[in-house]
């Protein structure tokens, strides 16, 4: 048993190339996951559709028990707050029936898929770690998530209240116009707790649009540690550290 949880800590932690091939794995169980809360709720509650989310389901919990049993110590995984979403979106996944209102955090997984550390250490061998793409692709995700939590949490919250959220879709309308701050005042929330959900939209919305649009129009950094005091984002032509003054020999092809 204990040689055998030590493999599992290797495959889950370490840098072997089986470790890596491991983790790919994974990620692509992750991404097939997210795939799957992004368009189940347009997708027909048949046979077929509880087949996969309970095969889906099945997957997480072997993975979730494997990865607490590679842990350090069990109590101190537990306590982490992604272990609880993760725990969340098994119990919705094994009850799709009575927990159907808490499908929008399953797209929560997008969110620690792309600011894991090991994600980046595989994609693309490592070469974008810490670069534009991983900015780029963070703020993007960043926003795609919020856009579907409130979608989900709008939906879940005021379907059985207000006709006009009678589908998803009008929900997803209803949110997409609230954070671009279009408005067109078709589809609007009642109430007091409307209002103010309406409003928290329309500033983080506003503000991860903003982020997004920063990230997107500023010019690209390199990752290349300053030896002298540790500042790891450089312009690609720098030749000075601009913390510390230290030179710095950035490699590079001349064109």
């Amino acid at each position: 048993m204990t040689t055998l949880r030590q493999h599992m800590r290797e495959l889950y932690h370490g840098d072997t190339p089986r470790a890596i091939r491991f983790r790919t794995g994974l990620l692509t169980f992750d991404a097939v996951i997210i795939a799957f809360f992004v368009v189940s709720p347009f997708i027909e509650r048949s046979t077929h559709y509880y087949v996969v989310d309970f095969s889906i389901g099945g997957v997480l919990a072997l993975d979730l028990a494997a990865r607490a049993w590679a842990f350090s110590s069990v109590r101190a995984w537990i306590i982490r707050p992604i272990v609880w979403v993760d725990l969340v979106v098994l119990a919705s996944l094994l009850a799709p029936a009575s927990l159907a209102n808490l499908t929008f955090l399953r797209v929560l997984r997008a969110f620690t898929l792309v600011r894991s550390a090991s994600f980046w250490s595989i994609i693309g061998g490592g070469r974008w770690a810490g670069s534009h793409v991983q900015d780029v692709t963070q703020a993007g995700t960043h926003l795609i998530v919020f856009v579907f939590v409130m979608t989900g949490f709008v939906h879940a919250t005021f379907a059985a209240k207000t006709s006009a959220f009678n589908s998803y879709l009008n929900s997803l309308y209803f949110t997409m116009s609230s954070l671009t701050t279009t408005g067109y005042g078709d589809i609007t929330l009642d109430g007091r707790w409307g209002r103010i959900l309406s409003i928290t939209m329309m500033v983080v919305g506003v503000s991860l649009f903003v982020r997004l649009a920063q990230v997107l129009l500023r010019p690209p950094k390199v990752l290349f540690p300053c030896i002298t005091c540790g500042l790891r984002r450089h312009d690609p032509d720098a030749v000075h550290c601009k913390a510390c003054g230290a030179a710095l020999a950035i490699p590079h092809d001349n064109d």
